[in-house]
């Protein structure tokens, strides 16, 4: 079964300040890799970029930015990214409407209803609903 990896955990696998988190996303990357069975939203990536380079206050980075590219460079390699069009545009404005979702949430959401697959693994969204086809996965809460 394909499902979608929402930017949350491309991020925590980066992120040594919840060692639980990140060995969840280590684990979860890795074995999606090697069955082959994940997909990223081209949003996740840029996304990824952002969340990783950017400091917030009192902290330093998690990846510098030749770091943060690097990695998103591999993405491309060991997952296939999918892309937006009209329709995926579309299917994320009724989410937003239909769920309440964040333009960013409903886009993310979009992507899964769209291309048909049946989970999006993401911590931001109601675990174990499903949204229109797409039934939502939180992969920490069993920490």
């Amino acid at each position: 079964m394909a499902a979608l990896v929402d930017t949350n955990v491309l991020v925590y696998r980066y992120d040594p300040r919840d060692p639980v988190k990140q060995a969840i996303a280590i684990a979860l990357l890795r074995s999606g890799a090697e069955r082959g069975d994940l997909r990223l939203p081209h949003q996740a990536i840029l996304e990824f970029v952002v969340a990783t380079t950017r400091a917030k206050a009192g902290t330093v980075p998690l990846l510098s930015a030749s770091e943060a590219h690097r990695e998103a460079e591999e993405f491309f390699t060991v997952f296939p990214v999918l892309y937006p069009n009209e329709a995926v545009v579309r299917t994320a404005l009724r989410g937003a409407t239909a769920y309440g979702l964040s333009w960013f949430d409903a886009h993310l959401w979009a992507f899964a209803e769209h291309y048909g697959l049946e989970e999006l693994i993401s911590e931001d969204f109601e675990h174990d609903r499903i949204y229109g086809s797409v039934r939502a996965m939180n992969p920490f809460l069993a920490r």
